[in-house]
């Protein structure tokens, strides 16, 4: 699954406009996806590092329009969680030499809030 097919669109309401300062956010995700799914995505369209995601499937709503009732389709809500504080990973390579890995991470993801 590509990363544009996963991720559908960022929910912006007041609590998780609050959980950005925390590193968390919210995103509309495709009903298939997996968290590595999510978590793969989100790496790759916004160049942050993921610690945590968290996943949750949104019950429709029962509508009424007039006589007719009707039900808006169910939806699954992910919130992912980022590393707010990336630092260059290192490790010790052949023959007991430290390498480090030139990576770089943001800390925020600017596109969400429309900055």
């Amino acid at each position: 699954m590509r990363p544009e097919d996963v991720i559908i669109a960022p929910v912006v309401t007041e609590k998780s406009n609050d959980q950005i300062n925390f590193g968390k956010y919210t995103f509309k995700v495709n009903k298939n996806a997996t968290k590595v799914d999510i978590a793969r995505a989100v790496e790759k369209l916004f160049e942050v590092k993921v610690l945590k995601v968290n996943t949750m499937t949104v019950k429709g709503k029962e509508k009424r329009v007039g006589r007719s009732i009707g039900k808006t389709s169910d939806w699954k809500k992910a919130i992912v969680t980022i590393d707010t504080n990336p630092e260059d990973l290192s490790y010790i390579a052949k023959g007991g030499k430290v390498t480090k890995v030139n990576k770089k991470f943001k800390d925020s993801i600017d596109e969400f809030a429309g900055v």
